[in-house]
This record gives C-alpha cells, structure tokens and sequence, in this order.
C-alpha cells in the first residue's frame, strides 16, 4: 500500500520535469499551465502528451507517456474521466509515480462519482503511484519556480506562507490578494476531493520545508482528521502558524439524544474545539486569512501577547482601541517605568498611554518616533509593537515626501526589543514603491488596514500564548482507573451504575441509598439527616424530571408518600425498569455546572463543560475539548465561558475553587478515555460547587451497543 510521507510529496512538489497528459490547443487548461511553465522557466522539463501526435503549443507532441524516454516526476492529467484510468497506466509504465488530476465528477457528484474515485485511488496504489485531487487545479512551488497549475497571473516573487485551498476556484483571488497586500507564498496546492493526499499529508510536508513559516488553508471539511492532527501538531512544535478559514457548518451527525451534551457539540463547534486544542488559528474571510498568515510568518512566536501602539494619529488611536475592545485584543496599561520614558520624550500637551499618539511633534522632529517605538518595545506586557503610519504606493509619490519618518520608525524598529509591524491606516496595496521606501528605511514588514492589524496580532498572540503552553506538562489519561469489564460495558445504565462508576474512578458524588420500598426511603432519609431529594432510578429513565420522577425538600413522613408517587410515576413509562429510589441529602446553594464527554465520529471523544441545570439550553454557553484534558487546560475552559464571572461568587456566595473543579474535570475526561470505545457519553449534570466543595449531584452514561 502506497504510504504518503514528507519524502515521497517531495518529488511530486520538487519535480525535475513534468508531462502535460492530454495537452491540446484547445484546451485553457493546457494553455495556461504549459504557458505558466514556460513563464517562470521551466520550459525545457515539460513534455507535451497528446493522444493524436499533433503539435499543441507550437511543440511537437508525443502519443503516450512511454514515448517520452526521459525521467518524469508528474503527470498532469488533462483528460477526461473516461480516460484517465488508461492515462495513469500508461504514465506508471513510463516510470511517473506522481499524478495530478484535473477532472471532476469524483466523489463530488454523488454515488456513481464517489465509485469512480475509489476505482481511481485502487488503480492508482495498484501501480505505486500518488494523486492530488481530482477536481482541483494543480498547484506551484513559487521556490523552485515550478507552477503544475492552470490557475492565471501567478505571482513571480515568493515568500514565507503557503496556501492550501480546496477550492481552486477560490485560489487565484486568494494570491491576488497576497500580492496586493505583500504576503509572499512559498507553494500553492488547491487540494480537491482529496482522494489520495490530503491536506494533512500536504500540511506535514510543509513543516519540514525551510522556506515556510506560516501556512493559510482555505478548506470546508477536513477529510483525515487523523493525519490533519498529526501535522498540526508538529507545525505547532515547529513554531509554524496555521490559519484556517473553514466554510461551512452541520449538526453532528451522531447526535446523543440522552444527554444534554450532544446539543453542545455540534459539527462547527467541534471544528472549533479542535482547532483551539491544536493551536490552529480560525479566522472568517480571505482576507484575514491571508493577513494573519503573513504576520505570524513575518513575527513568529511573540514573547508576550500585549500590543504595543505607536500612531501618528489620534483618531487611528481611537480606532484601534475600539476594535481592540470588540475583537478581544490585549492593549496593555504601561508599566510606570514605560510611562516615564515616555514622557520625557512626548511634548507636554501629549498624552502618556497605550495606544500613543506621537502627535504632531514627531512631523517636525521624527526621532520622537524612533525613541517612542523604542521605549514601549521595553514595556514588560507588550509583545509586539504596531506603528501607524504613511507608506507610498503610486508612482507619482516617488520620491516619497514622507520617506524620514519612514526612516525614523525603521531606525525604532532596529532598536527594538521586540517585533514591530508597520501599519497603513487603510488596506492599501503594497507595491514596488512601498517595498523601495520600506526598504530604504530598514522597515521589515507591513500591515494594511487598522481592523486587520488588531485581528492579526490578536491572533499571533494567541497562537504564540496556545502553543508555547502546548510545549509544556502534557495530560496522563487515566488508564490506571478502575473501569468495569466489556462485558458490562453496554446496555442501559441506570443513574445508580453511573454514580457507581464516578465514585470508583474518584469523582467525588453525593450520598445515596438505594431504597426499593418506602420503609427503606425513611431509614435512608433519617440516617442521612435533614430534607432529602428523591428519584427514580431506572435504566430506562434518564430525564427524571420530564416524568415527574424527582421529589425536593422531602422530610419526615413525607418520605413515604413520595417514594410511593415516584413509583407510580415510573410505571408510567412503558418498558421501564425501575431498580429503585435514590435517597440522598438535599444540596442548596453553590453554582451548578454541566460536565459531559460525547463521542465525535471524526475526532473522538469530546468533553463539555458549562453551567449546567436549564441554563444550559437557556445561555448555550459551553466551552469544548478534545480529550485527553489537563487540569490547566480545564481551567482554562471554566475561565473561556462567557458566564464565567459567577463562578468568581455572586451575591455573597463563596468563590469557586476553580482549581478543585479543573481537577474534577480533567478526571471526568481521563475517565472517559480509561472506558475506550465502548462509551457514547458521560454526563454529570448538574456537578454542584460551593467554594471548594465539588460533588456530582446527577449523572448519565450510555453505551455506542445500546
């Protein structure tokens, strides 16, 4: 079987020579990819293969790869469906292991298409060789100057970021506004069906490409969950950014209709989860994408998240806070000893803050701007340094009157203690004249547009934050739990079976007795002291509520009566079991949470945290994970929701330890993973805090047998 690594893609990207199968005049396909060959020099390593012999592109042409008699690493398939089988024979006799493959009607266009593509991928690993696509529109490694693409107006410079797009459409606007902006891209691979490489396979091979510091993927579904984690996470420890803009969204096609939590992980919200567990930076438009990509390339990992502003204007100062503001961008108060510095460079009617506006003091004396970058590059929060101000673009601005200020930021920027960015006010191009004035003034690198600066610094720091703390303590999964046998590892569990397994693993859980008459409710309400809350045990049963199955506050000789109400309610359920009444001391007070683990059918196990009881329908306020989870990672998680602030106490209630809580969290999940396969969900819903008492007052498990 055909294995895909980091060494074989080399020689489809790195191809000393190309066969065009299927060239033909009338083709725009060919036209352009043979005329995009020829224009960045590779010319004499292109063979032209045509069914009929005739001269295409003014070349002569031969009938069949094996016609060629000289080593070929890529065929680029350009015939039809119906042909392409033939066309990969003929290309495996010729010695070619690599083939990328245009046409459509695969996997995209239903049952007959999606049998096509497996009869494609078989006969492709029964001849040892390798496809991108079909349906796509090849790709270009703009370091070697090779372009195995029918995408128009390449870009002949390169640069730090590469592009997958599994939209080829998609990918010529995508490297026009590269260029526009002055993001250089070292390859761009449109993906297609993905059939045989994916873009995991693809994201693997550009961790170890030297010429690639940040990656932008343009996807809609991610085909190998498995090999797209594998690379993400060795980008992340390679220090390589990745930014997906991911279109698209679906509910969860597995959905767990027993437990609230399937309701919390939907397709999209799952994606999300993921990708913040990997370090992957989501993003939502082209723009942004490409910006972001950019930057973390241009900056790498930052040392601090904290942005710095140094502005020639105020009202850009302005803006940049709002946007700061709505977009969750840090813009950190500066240190006394910033605040000094400062001063003593600012005229007296300038205001000492972040962000700064130089004022115009700095147009008559532009060192103001080089001694201000420098000074809040010093400051202990700030990672990074955003400058605004003018850059030509036109011709007309040559020679550019503004060229000493730019001078004069290059001049802070070298004496910086750390990265800074250049930032126009609008999202102007970057030309040839921007690139001359940067350059002559020492500038390294440029942002334009104020919203798009605080959305990619945002994000840089926070993939710099994410993946610097991936580095760190790394999550043990509780295989050493105690955990039932396989055998009893399916069927309906009762709530008296889940507390069971939750106390055995740890998780701490309220008193219960199991009552199975009504004498037996009593003795168990006056050992346990005070009011007691019944309900219904029954495997059958798993939303008490719903049938009025739960009894609070019960006291006394109460207790019978309720207990004989409860059964009656039981009986009302066709089919049901009833195992008997849970007893267990009433709990007031405290904040109650939802903690539950749903099974992904792409990504596995997922587990859940919000507040719980009705609220979690009411707020939808949940944050997600893969597992398996650490304690910092879970507190992370509390800290994420957007409700977080109750659990800081409200009211007078005691502050949660969140810690404790974190602690219980990261044991739900060790405990999840400790079940293997066999489970569907855990949910604990709600777990009761009250300061750093943490105990589950309810719980549910189902099996993927029942």
């Amino acid at each position: 079987m055909t294995t895909i690594t980091p060494q074989r893609l080399s020689s489809l990207f790195k191809p000393r020579s190309v066969a065009l199968v299927g060239a033909a005049n009338k083709s725009q396909f060919s036209a352009l990819v043979y005329h995009n060959l020829l224009q960045f020099g590779f010319g004499e390593h292109v063979h032209l293969v045509n069914r009929r012999g005739a001269e295409t592109h003014g070349r002569p042409t031969v009938t069949s790869c094996q016609e060629i008699g000289a080593p070929v690493d890529v065929a680029f398939m350009m015939v039809p469906q119906a042909g392409t089988l033939e066309a990969l024979s003929d290309a495996a006799a010729a010695g070619i292991r690599n083939a990328v493959v245009l046409s459509s009607g695969y996997g995209e266009a239903g049952e007959a298409g999606r049998a096509a593509q497996a009869e494609l991928v078989a006969h492709a690993r029964s001849l040892d060789m390798v496809l991108l696509g079909p349906n796509m529109l090849g790709f270009a490694n703009f370091v070697d100057r090779i372009p195995v693409t029918a995408i128009p107006k390449l870009p002949q410079e390169h640069g730090p970021v590469a592009l997958l797009s599994q939209s080829g459409a998609s990918s010529s606007a995508m490297l026009d506004f590269a260029s526009m902006v002055g993001v250089g891209m070292s390859y761009m691979v449109t993906l297609g069906n993905e059939a045989m490489i994916s873009a995991g396979h693809v994201l693997d091979y550009l961790v170890d490409d030297e010429h690639t510091k940040a990656v932008a993927v343009f996807m809609e579904t991610i085909r190998d969950p498995g090999t797209f984690r594998h690379a993400a996470r060795r980008a992340a420890e390679a220090g390589k950014a990745i930014v997906v803009l991911k279109a698209g969204s679906s509910e969860l096609s597995a959905r767990t209709a027993a437990a609230h939590t399937g309701a919390l992980v939907g397709d999209d919200a799952t994606i999300d989860a993921v990708f913040k567990d990997l370090g992957i930076i989501r993003v939502d438009s082209i723009e942004d994408m490409l910006i972001t990509a950019g930057a973390a390339a241009a900056l790498g990992r930052l040392e601090r998240p904290g942005i710095g502003v140094v502005s020639i204007s105020g009202g850009a100062c302005d803006i940049i806070a709002d946007r700061a503001e709505d977009l969750g961008a840090p813009l950190p108060a500066l240190a006394p000893h910033t605040q000094q510095a400062l001063a003593e460079i600012m005229p007296g009617y300038g205001t000492v803050q972040n962000p700064l506006d130089v004022t115009g003091a700095a147009v008559i004396d532009p060192a103001i701007f080089t001694r201000a970058v420098s000074a809040m590059s010093k400051d202990p929060s700030v990672g990074v340094v955003a400058v605004v101000n003018g850059l030509p673009w036109r011709p007309d601005e040559v020679p550019y009157m503004g060229q000493v200020y730019v001078n004069a930021i290059g001049e802070g920027m070298r004496q910086a203690a750390t990265p800074c960015v250049y930032v126009n006010q609008i999202l102007q191009p970057v030309t040839d004249v921007t690139r001359a004035s940067m350059q002559a003034g020492g500038v390294p690198f440029t942002i334009p547009g104020l919203r798009q600066t605080v959305v990619a610094l945002r994000n840089v720091g926070w993939w710099s934050e994410t993946t610097r703390a991936m580095s760190g303590a790394k999550p043990t999964p509780g295989e050493h739990l105690p955990v039932p046998a396989a055998s009893a590892r399916e069927g309906a569990w009762s709530e008296d079976a889940a507390r069971r397994l939750l106390a055995d693993a740890g998780i701490p859980v309220v008193p219960a007795v199991l009552a199975r008459s009504a004498d037996e409710a009593a003795k168990a309400a006056a050992d346990l002291g005070g009011k007691v809350a019944l309900k219904v045990c029954s495997p059958q049963i798993l939303h008490k509520s719903d049938i009025g199955g739960v009894r609070l506050g019960v006291s006394g000789a109460d207790v019978r009566t309720a207990y004989e109400a409860l059964v009656a309610a039981a009986e009302t359920v066709d089919g049901a079991e009833l195992e008997g009444i849970l007893v267990s001391p009433m709990r007031s007070g405290g904040i109650e949470l939802l903690v539950g683990v749903v099974r992904d059918p792409q990504w596995g196990p997922m587990l859940a945290v919000a507040l719980g009881g009705v609220f979690v329908e009411v707020l939808k306020d949940s944050a997600l994970t893969p597992l398996p989870v650490t304690a910092a990672r879970a507190r992370r998680l509390l800290t994420g929701l957007r409700a977080a602030a109750v659990l800081d106490g409200v009211r007078g209630g005691a502050p949660a330890d969140l810690d404790a809580i974190a602690a219980v969290v990261a044991r739900v999940g060790d405990l999840a993973l400790a079940l293997g396969d066999d489970l569907e969900s855990l949910e604990i819903n709600p777990l009761r805090v009250d300061g750093s008492a943490v105990e589950a007052l309810d719980a549910v498990v189902t099996w993927r047998s029942a």
